[in-house]
């Protein structure tokens, strides 16, 4: 994973992004930059300026890209029945390696238990498109 950059949202633990660190990877916490009360737009146009993917575990990030009609930020949403910090860890680590040429092109991506989900960005722009008619 080299060259790409994360930024976790709050509902991703301390211990995931420092076990992440340990493995090398280039990720930050929101808190660590904007406060802890800072609205999703806000944390959206952070990753955005920062070229970083934002990984969080709210569904209202992905819904934010499609109705902006934007390309970037790539955005991962987890969606495990278990979400504590070393199940969060282990799966980013299995799972992004086969989806790291989609996240730097402009994606949502879901992680579910069972299954990974890609929309590009064309999907973005068509959903913005079939919203405006």
């Amino acid at each position: 994973m080299a060259g790409v950059r994360f930024l976790a949202n709050m509902n991703i633990s301390p211990k995931t992004i420092e076990a992440l660190r340990h493995k090398g990877w280039d990720i930050v916490r929101v808190s660590q930059i904007l406060s802890s009360n800072a609205l999703d737009h806000e944390v959206l146009e952070l990753a955005r300026q920062e070229g970083r993917i934002l990984v969080t575990q709210d569904l209202d990030f992905s819904a934010l890209l499609a109705l902006g009609g934007c390309q970037q930020p790539s955005v991962i949403t987890l969606r495990l029945e278990v979400s504590d910090p070393e199940t969060i860890t282990r799966t980013l680590v299995k799972s992004l390696p086969s989806i790291e040429q989609a996240l730097q092109e402009g994606c949502a991506v879901t992680i579910e238990d069972a299954a990974i989900r890609v929309r590009n960005a064309l999907c973005y722009q068509l959903s913005t498109m079939s919203h405006q008619l």
